[in-house]
């Protein structure tokens, strides 16, 4: 089976549930308009307050297409999602462990913001001990023999999903939190993350 999808920042669970399932060729979308408030440019995390959302600032100067949307560093908001994410993960199971590799995320200055997003995917593949191998488009197909699932996971209108629970940080406060980040995850559960990811299924084909 042939899957396309779109590539995301820190993506959601389900996202990276899709991206681990065997037997299948991965395709992520890079010459698409680039959609505005989706998880191409934010992540959702677990914070003392509930969820909490990332949102990288990015340019606009005209250029429509995903692959060359730049990212803007008018203010450090690298600086600000790190010290967000070590707020809400410093006192996780797991953080410390993954803390090194996960700050050299915010220390590099990616102009694109589909390449930040790769660079991105290839720190969360080695956290996880994965390495599921993708192609990329060559130009945007409307209607692509693979199947679509560009549009499928929504940040504006997350449906519940019925993901099984694991621990959480702030559970006792607000309760179990389904699909946040793939980062929430790692920092909660650790090593048993990719056998997670692995056993859940979110979409029906």
């Amino acid at each position: 089976m042939n899957v396309l999808l779109p590539l995301f920042y820190l993506p959601p669970i389900s996202w990276y549930a899709e991206f681990l399932k065997p037997d299948r060729g991965i395709t992520l979308e890079q010459f698409e308009n680039f959609p505005k408030q989706t998880y191409r440019n934010r992540a959702i995390i677990y914070g003392a307050n509930g969820k909490l959302a990332l949102m990288i600032p990015v340019c606009h100067n005209g250029n429509r297409l995903y692959r060359e949307t730049v990212i803007s560093y008018a203010e450090d908001w690298q600086k600000i999602h790190w010290k967000s994410i070590k707020t809400a993960y410093q006192s996780s199971p797991y953080f410390e462990f993954y803390e090194d590799k996960l700050q050299t995320i915010y220390s590099e200055k990616k102009k694109y913001l589909f390449d930040f997003n790769l660079m991105v995917l290839d720190v969360i593949q080695s956290l996880l001990k994965t390495e599921v191998s993708f192609a990329m488009t060559q130009e945007f197909i409307k209607e692509p023999e693979h199947n679509n699932l560009r549009d499928h996971f929504s940040a504006k209108n997350a449906q519940p999903k019925g993901l099984p629970e694991y621990y959480q940080s702030f559970s006792a406060k607000h309760g179990f939190i389904e699909d946040l980040s793939v980062l929430d995850l790692l920092c909660n559960i650790g090593p048993e993350s990719t056998t997670y990811l692995r056993n859940i299924s979110t979409i029906q084909y």
